[in-house]
């Protein structure tokens, strides 16, 4: 199999003068930025990036990166994606999923309609929004949140969801 990526978060914003990063960090555990990372400007090649120092503020990681040593440094390094290979990271248990391996897979509702295609991810304000594609291309912006997914099926792969009442009437109602 070929590197196989996993999207773990973007580098944010500087954090103080001295070459620390935010992070907007999609993983569930902050001990993962201590696997081997790589970062990926836009559609970018992946380049190999090595950690100085981790550390959490205000609840949010903080990451320093060799050779980044100041604010400007960070200012270039901001909106690229934190990457680890798939090989690093342990198996997801029973109940859970790695979000890439969901991506175009087909997204069912509760009653088996289904309602298009898991097209991307997205990060406003540190939610997750799933990007829906319907069957006649209308996009469906969909708060990934426990109590919204009913199941998914890696097989398939394909997702159930629950979206909150009113939801869909908002991006599939004729204008």
């Amino acid at each position: 199999m070929a590197d196989s990526w996993i999207h773990m978060g973007t580098l944010a914003r500087p954090h103080g003068i001295k070459g620390e990063i935010c992070i907007d960090w999609y993983a569930d555990s902050p001990l993962l930025l201590t696997t081997p990372l790589w970062i990926q400007a836009g559609d970018g090649e992946p380049r190999r990036v090595r950690q100085v120092a981790v550390r959490s503020h205000k609840g949010r990681p903080l990451l320093q990166l060799e050779g980044v040593v100041d604010r400007n440094a960070v200012e270039g390094l901001r909106g690229c994606k934190l990457l680890t290979k798939r090989e690093t990271l342990p198996e997801p248990e029973d109940d859970e999923v790695y979000l890439e391996d969901l991506l175009g897979g087909d997204v069912f509702l509760p009653d088996g309609k289904r309602l298009g295609t898991l097209d991307h991810f997205e990060y406003p304000a540190g939610l997750e929004m799933w990007v829906i594609m319907t069957d006649d291309n209308r996009e469906v912006l969909f708060p990934a949140r426990p109590e919204f997914i009913a199941g998914f099926d890696l097989e398939g792969p394909a997702v159930i969801i629950d979206p909150p009442e009113g939801l869909l009437d908002i991006y599939l109602s004729e204008k």
